[in-house]
């Protein structure tokens, strides 16, 4: 089943096009127990994302590679097993933003689709086609950074270069010529819920293209997942095709890193409202 297919049937399955951001804050020795009793409520209510993304940054940075120590990656491996048992089907991408020269990059698309399973993975355009080849994996999916939702994107996303656009609308171009030749594996973009006009033109442009847009932003960084579902859709884009992200509003929504009482509750509530939202 290639990567498109996942996610027509994933939100088929779910009735969304919602992706839970799995970003832990809390000590490494909590973090298993604390997804197992949220995913098995998740289940027990019936509420199913269509789409995870763990960040590799919240897990690895809680390794001690020189003390023999990788607490870190093992939480993160066991976080995919539950994911794996517990929503069988429901694509998994890896928010790990890699992309370098040609034999790196196959080792970091390899490190993703080899070593941790996933089934996609959130890259950098910055070193051109070369850069970006090794992540065309049958079956697979590289989303590429588009416009980000940070502020700090439009430093260079929004550069006005030689045609008179925006360099990340000469990356949308990009994605697109790309994505045509990459057969059965797929080429995505990320682009943020931070500004609808952006989205509004990104989503236009890959309408009718088969481009999956993974979208980061709502929730703590302002986004809105309604204005960005109405966007979508204004611009002719198939919601089965986007996954719109939230993170920390799903994952500790009381912002600190000690696990509060009623936690699970608050969690719930946010993971119910979005699911909601971003109804198909």
């Amino acid at each position: 089943m290639n990567y498109i297919e996942k996610l027509k049937i994933s939100s088929d399955k779910t009735g969304n096009f919602a992706c839970f951001g799995l970003d832990p804050i809390f000590e490494v020795e909590k973090i298993v127990p604390y997804f197992e009793s949220l995913f098995k409520l998740m289940k027990k209510l019936s509420l199913y994302p269509s789409a995870f993304k763990p960040n590799i940054g919240y897990y690895s940075v809680l390794d001690k590679p020189r003390e023999q120590n990788f607490q870190g990656s093992i939480a993160l491996a066991k976080v995919l097993d539950l994911l794996e048992a517990e929503f069988p089907g429901i694509p998994v991408i890896l928010d790990s933003k890699r992309g370098d020269i040609a034999r790196s990059s196959l080792n970091y698309s390899k490190e993703a689709f080899d070593c941790w399973k996933t089934d996609a993975v959130t890259i950098s355009p910055f070193m051109g086609v070369d850069s970006i080849s090794p992540f065309i994996v049958e079956n697979k999916c590289a989303y590429i950074l588009n416009r980000t939702s940070n502020n700090g994107g439009k430093d260079f996303q929004n550069l006005i270069i030689e045609d008179g656009n925006t360099l990340y609308e000469h990356v949308s171009k990009k994605i697109v010529e790309w994505n045509k030749i990459s057969k059965n594996a797929s080429l995505g973009a990320v682009a943020g819920a931070t500004n609808m006009a952006e989205l509004a033109r990104i989503s236009g442009q890959f309408a009718k293209e088969d481009v999956p847009l993974l979208i980061p932003g709502v929730g703590s960084q302002g986004g809105s997942a309604l204005e960005v579902k109405r966007t979508l859709k204004e611009n002719g884009y198939p919601l089965y095709l986007a996954r719109v992200n939230s993170s920390s509003k799903l994952t500790h929504p009381w912002k600190k890193p000690v696990i509060i009482e009623n936690a699970l509750d608050l969690c719930i509530t946010n993971i119910k409202a979005l699911l909601k939202e971003l109804e198909i």
